[in-house]
């Protein structure tokens, strides 16, 4: 797993761990170590029950480049995965055809759509967590109360300064947005068009508008069900997209680590049969060595 900082245990296993059971032969794992030269213990315990076979003490966009062309020390590889900093996201679009990506993971985002029934507490923590990952996520909610959204403000100005992380997760709370709309087709429709990586429905009866959501990485119902725990324990790998690219991606998984070869293999009825049709589209076209191939064999 790429990145700027240290690779978090769940980011090893919600990599490796599909990539294992695709049945890839190799997995490589990039982290730069910590301050005291070496990767945190619980990373490498992760990696090892994930299945890593190899580990290198590099981050950020070297490791991308390292992994993309190799050094004496680090092998190239077919495939990079995992989110990163802003430089390794631009890093993996710039080897991208060298190497295949899983995506181009950008930082955290999480929109909450949230009525009059919310809970302001739980809305302005959520909210909290994903700021904390990076100054650049993306923290939204969007409610159609106006009640709501003034006591979620003073829910997380309250909170904020609690925080160990608080400067981090202020820039992104400063970028973030408490959004009121007329009705909740009017949320939904900003959903869509925003295509958060998480969306937490924090309405009654909230599973009922997820026949209405088009575009989100990983949704999340109800109150029960906070986007930490997505992070962390609950279901499938948390590699998501981000960016606006839930209009055309999808979370990893272990169809990301297959690949399928096409085979043809026809009889002479069916070369036949097929033949006279291909030999009119390549003359079609003006590629009459294609069309003289099948026809070679039609005689």
């Amino acid at each position: 797993m790429p990145g700027g900082t240290a690779a978090y245990p769940s980011s090893v296993l919600m990599m490796a761990i599909p990539a294992r059971v695709a049945g890839v032969e190799e997995i490589v794992m990039v982290s730069p170590p910590g301050r005291d030269g070496a990767i945190p213990a619980p990373t490498l315990a992760a990696a090892n029950i994930a299945g890593v076979n190899r580990v290198f003490k590099v981050g950020g966009a070297q490791a991308i480049a390292a992994l993309a062309f190799g050094t004496e020390s680090i092998a190239r590889v077919d495939k990079i995965c995992g989110p990163g900093n802003i430089f390794v996201t631009l890093a993996k679009k710039m080897v991208y055809g060298t190497v295949a990506l899983d995506g181009l993971e950008g930082p955290s985002e999480i929109i909450i759509l949230a009525d009059e029934k919310a809970d302001p507490v739980l809305c302005a923590a959520d909210l909290l967590a994903q700021a904390e990952h990076d100054p650049l996520a993306s923290v939204i909610l969007i409610s159609t109360s106006a009640d709501l959204v003034d006591r979620v403000d003073r829910e997380i100005e309250m909170e904020l300064g609690k925080l160990k992380r608080r400067s981090t997760t202020g820039t992104a709370i400063e970028r973030g947005m408490l959004v009121l709309v007329d009705d909740m087709a009017q949320a939904v429709e900003l959903v869509n068009l925003f295509a958060p990586e998480h969306l937490s429905i924090m309405t009654s009866n909230a599973s009922t508008l997820i026949p209405k959501i088009h575009n989100a990485g990983c949704i999340f119902i109800g109150e029960h069900s906070p986007v930490v725990l997505g992070d962390y324990v609950a279901g499938p790998s948390h590699v998501l997209p981000t960016g606006g690219s839930a209009r055309f991606g999808s979370p990893l998984g272990v169809t990301d680590f297959l690949k399928v070869s096409n085979i043809i293999a026809l009889d002479e009825p069916a070369m036949r049969e097929l033949g006279q049709v291909a030999v009119e589209i390549a003359k079609a076209e003006g590629l009459d060595a294609h069309a003289q191939a099948v026809e070679k064999r039609l005689k």
